[in-house]
């Protein structure tokens, strides 16, 4: 296949999360089909699907915006999934109640992360994104995946008879339940928004924070400039 663009070298630690993440996802579906577990293989299959979304981007991104979404969010993604897997075998052989909260406030951390990423790289390279803007998206974002999550929980529970929301029809048990991951969600997209602003604009993290701090500042006084010229507005 041609290369339509140069693909962003991935670091080794990288690679290796990915392939051993991979790894596990395969011997999940594996172990559902061996097990007659439609619910563990169909999990698994479209986890090994997911854990390729980057590398999907790259190859039939063409020239788009896709193209430019960082690698990171794919490792957070495949390490998010593999505690999904993790989660299901316990929560379904255990009593083990706290991993459903992890895993919905972590989709939160997940979600807000890829969110302001895909913000940034959709406005192109040569647009800027006011970063609380950027911040504002990623957590509404968030918080629409959260909802559609809950509607597919919902719409199997009623349509095919699972219990997703761990209640009977007209039981406020579901009730509950969606309230307290939508909470949990909440917090985890708080906590992601403020990571990766913080991140992404040199406040926090990172050998080079100062410099990308200081090209912050300065696009931040640059735009502000245009803006004021554009109005007419003497500063």
């Amino acid at each position: 296949m041609k290369k339509l663009n140069d693909i962003t070298p991935i670091p080794k630690s990288h690679q290796i999360i990915w392939w051993a993440s991979r790894a596990f996802m395969v011997i999940f579906a594996v172990y559902g089909i061996l097990n007659n577990s439609v619910t563990m293989y169909l999990m698994g299959l479209f986890s090994v699907a997911f854990s390729h979304l980057w590398d999907m981007f790259q190859l039939f991104g063409g020239k788009s915006f896709i193209t430019r979404v960082d690698f990171f969010a794919q490792t957070l993604l495949n390490i998010f999934l593999v505690y999904s897997m993790i989660a299901y075998i316990f929560n379904s052989r255990t009593n083990v109640q706290f991993l459903d909260i992890i895993s919905h406030a972590g989709s939160g951390v997940l979600t807000s992360w890829f969110a302001y990423d895909f913000a940034i790289v959709f406005q192109g390279k040569k647009r800027h994104l006011s970063p609380a803007l950027a911040s504002f998206f990623c957590f509404t974002f968030s918080m629409f995946i959260a909802v559609a999550w809950e509607l597919y929980e919902f719409t199997m529970d009623r349509v095919y008879g699972y219990t997703l929301q761990t209640s009977e029809v007209l039981s406020e048990v579901g009730l509950v339940d969606t309230m307290v991951d939508f909470i949990c969600c909440v917090v985890g997209s708080l906590i992601g928004m403020f990571a990766v602003a913080f991140y992404r604009n040199g406040i926090i993290g990172g050998k080079n924070r100062k410099k990308l701090r200081a090209e912050v500042v300065a696009r931040s006084k640059q735009d502000r400039k245009e803006e004021l010229e554009y109005w007419g507005i003497e500063e």
